[in-house]
């Protein structure tokens, strides 16, 4: 099968795809580092190659991150030319056919995706992402690969070095059928010099070290290593242009509302919380009773935000401001670690500032840390405690993150 004569490839693309032959062929490193197109190739290549015994399976965390990691690149006539034409998915379905052949599509987002594969045979497969899958479907996975000559390829951004991925294949490779290639931005061909720039400056601590550096490093310490109050805090607040709110919901733990401004010096101040701890108040707060006092605080503040964005699992909540008439209410995007990497983004920018009146998050911030439990096991996961207000902050700058991302990258130094 003849390379896509339009699409610039680097020497260490063409180098991965022409050498991509062992059981298991793993790209991996920065994000837009060029390793996905030339895993797809790769993959593709061994469509066209295969025989006609075994199943092709393409794997990912949900179908909706293959659709739009796997085919929407595939499909498109700018990268891969006229060999798009030979490859057709329709959105939603479990299946593709690529290059004629009959490509099935798996969504691997917990333990239980792991009974998908059994009694399956398979030949050729793909896995998109592949940190993000568990270790139960990758293991199974490789049990299915046992057509003579089975192949499995696979893609992912680096994640902790204690890892499965990391320790369980990439530290044995000298023991395993196994070939990898560490890819960085600069491997890239097609990317500007501006975009590197402005990609570099959206991550910033841990997520730059993996994202950018594409460095399999270690969640340790703490979370926000780049606050600094001195910068972050500020005592007084310029005319708001734009405002959100949003609220991590509790009972018997503190319920923390907080709102944001778009500043007309374009940058995001935390304008004010409201927090009820039933613990410390020896009383529990009915959902119309935290309706009541949202609406009223906000009032107070002279705030009506565009948005208020409520703890996903508050259904009960997100209803009774509903029925009182509370406007654009919506559920939090409550991706822990897109969320954290949204804030530390915001904050290592010099974009985010915190009012000193928000004393709960104040208190919170600068101890919330990595739990080093869930780091020795090779997770990313934060103490779950003291941290109602960080997860208020953490719904209001991810799920308001498309309004403010630009700004990071604006011409003005917003970290002076």
């Amino acid at each position: 099968m003849r390379l896509p004569s339009n699409l610039p490839l680097s020497r260490k693309q063409l180098r991965s795809i022409g050498r991509a032959t062992a059981r298991v062929n793993l790209w991996h490193g920065a994000v837009r580092s060029g390793k996905t197109i030339a895993s797809l190739l790769a993959f593709v290549i061994a469509v066209a190659d295969a025989g006609p015994s075994g199943l092709i399976l393409i794997c990912g965390r949900s179908l909706q991150t293959i659709e739009r990691n796997v085919f929407e690149p595939l499909t498109d006539p700018a990268l891969f030319g006229s060999l798009s034409r030979h490859i057709h998915h329709t959105r939603g379905a479990t299946t593709a056919t690529i290059l004629g052949r009959t490509v099935h599509l798996i969504g691997a987002s917990d333990v239980r995706a792991e009974g998908r594969l059994r009694g399956l045979t398979a030949q050729v497969a793909y896995v998109d992402e592949a940190t993000l899958v568990p270790e139960s479907f990758w293991t199974q996975l490789l049990a299915r690969l046992s057509i003579p000559g089975a192949r499995l390829y696979a893609t992912t951004n680096p994640d902790s070095p204690r890892h499965w991925l990391k320790s369980g294949y990439l530290d044995r490779v000298r023991e395993l059928n196994l070939r990898h290639w560490h890819f960085k931005l600069a491997d890239n061909p097609s990317l500007t010099h501006q975009y590197v720039s402005d990609l570099a400056a959206e991550y910033v601590g841990l997520w730059k070290r993996r994202m950018i550096d594409g460095l399999w490093v270690v969640a340790e310490g703490a979370i926000f290593d780049m606050w600094d109050e001195q910068q972050h805090v500020v005592d007084d607040l310029p005319p708001m242009v734009r405002y959100w709110a949003a609220a991590d919901y509790g009972t018997t733990n503190p319920f923390a509302l907080l709102t944001l401004g778009l500043g007309t010096d374009n940058r995001l101040y935390i304008t004010s919380e409201w927090r009820h701890d039933s613990k410390l108040a020896h009383r529990q707060m009915t959902d119309a009773e935290y309706s009541t006092a949202v609406r009223a605080h906000l009032a107070a503040q002279q705030v009506e935000p565009e948005w208020t964005f409520i703890d996903p699992s508050a259904a009960s909540m997100i209803t009774q401001l509903w029925a009182d008439g509370h406007p654009g209410v919506a559920k939090a995007d409550n991706d822990v670690s897109a969320g954290l990497r949204s804030v530390s983004s915001a904050l290592g920018a010099g974009l985010l500032r915190v009012h000193r009146s928000c004393a709960g998050l104040l208190d919170e911030i600068p101890g919330y840390s990595w739990d080093p439990a869930a780091t020795a096991k090779g997770e990313d996961r934060p103490i779950k405690t003291a941290d109602h207000s960080v997860d208020a902050l953490r719904y209001l700058l991810h799920s308001t993150g498309h309004e403010w991302r630009h700004l990071i990258t604006a011409p003005h130094n917003l970290a002076a």
